[in-house]
């Protein structure tokens, strides 16, 4: 109501003024303050206006509840149509609609524009663990699939157990249902768990293991994006190491299936203006983002397909039947 109050104002103003006007652009952030929906939402909004994609300042709309799923439902089922709304995403969003956790609403039911930064995922262990690579672990759970547990943020089956499966699966090992998984309240606790050696292995993002790293306690085994991140250029990826796996919890956007073509590519041109812009790389830098541009066709291509692997795992471990 407050919504519908606020653009039929906003048009009265305008006709008022003689002038045609569209209504303001509104990212709704699927949670509440604070987290990582609402930081892609009042970022790039504040950049589109800063850097004139749009014309007026962005109204952040925080709408939390079922992981991201009321305001999921929200969009497709009233405002199917709206080229004012984007909506912020992320790579748990792929997440949950490939594990039907979205109450049987379908990632085809929006439109992914695109995303323009991304928390790298990782695979840690302890400073003193006995593992050096990447490799050096895979070949003990090859050889002993109960030797190696790992700790994530995400309960089992979420994207940081999945990350581990990636690999393995990458490795050629079949039998991913005796891979240990311990899904602990966050990366934090994951961390101190491997640390203390109650897990073998940690498995998070970036943006969890900085202070660790820092302090010496962890040793980082992989980063999983397709180069090293700038800041941790000492930190190898998985694909160097002979595992071709990218797994970052990207930032980005969806907007309504509804609006047209024109409409869906004039937001994927905006999204990579914010992309290109130094404001957007100062803000990467400051909160720990690595550098991830998709945009448009190609990014909505490359989801489809994360979500159709994210599928195929999670009905191997059993999440989905």
């Amino acid at each position: 109501m407050k919504t519908r109050f606020r653009a039929l104002a906003l048009g009265a103003i305008m006709s008022v003024a003689g002038s045609a006007a569209l209504a303001a652009t509104e990212c709704i952030a699927p949670a509440n303050p604070g987290g990582g929906w609402d930081f892609t939402c009042r970022q790039i909004g504040k950049i589109l206006y800063d850097i004139g994609q749009v014309d007026s300042p962005v109204q952040v709309t925080n709408m939390a509840g079922g992981g991201g799923g009321l305001a999921y439902s929200h969009v497709v089922n009233e405002r199917g149509d709206d080229n004012n709304l984007i909506v912020a995403a992320s790579q748990a969003t792929a997440t949950r609609l490939a594990q039907n956790a979205y109450a049987g609403m379908t990632a085809d039911q929006v439109r992914f524009v695109g995303a323009i930064g991304a928390d790298p995922g990782v695979i840690v262990v302890a400073a003193d663990s006995p593992f050096m690579s990447l490799g050096d672990m895979v070949d003990a759970i090859k050889a002993d699939p109960g030797s190696v547990a790992f700790g994530g943020g995400s309960a089992a089956g979420g994207f940081d157990h999945l990350k581990v499966l990636m690999v393995l699966k990458e490795a050629g090992f079949t039998d991913i249902t005796k891979v240990k998984y311990i899904g602990l309240d966050g990366g934090g606790d994951a961390i101190t768990q491997t640390i203390g050696g109650f897990t073998q292995g940690m498995t998070g993002d970036m943006s969890e293991i900085v202070g660790f790293l820092q302090s010496g306690e962890v040793r980082a085994l992989a980063v999983l994006t397709e180069e090293r991140v700038p800041g941790f250029e000492d930190i190898p990826t998985a694909v160097e190491q002979g595992f071709d796996v990218v797994a970052v919890n990207w930032r980005g956007l969806y907007v309504p299936k509804g609006i047209s073509d024109a409409d869906f590519e004039a937001w994927g041109s905006r999204l990579q203006a914010v992309a290109d812009s130094q404001e957007w790389k100062d803000a990467m830098v400051a909160n720990g983002l690595a550098p991830f541009t998709k945009v448009g066709g190609d990014f909505q291509s490359w989801v489809d397909g994360v979500i159709a692997d994210t599928v195929e795992l999670s009905k191997e471990i059993g999440v989905i039947q």
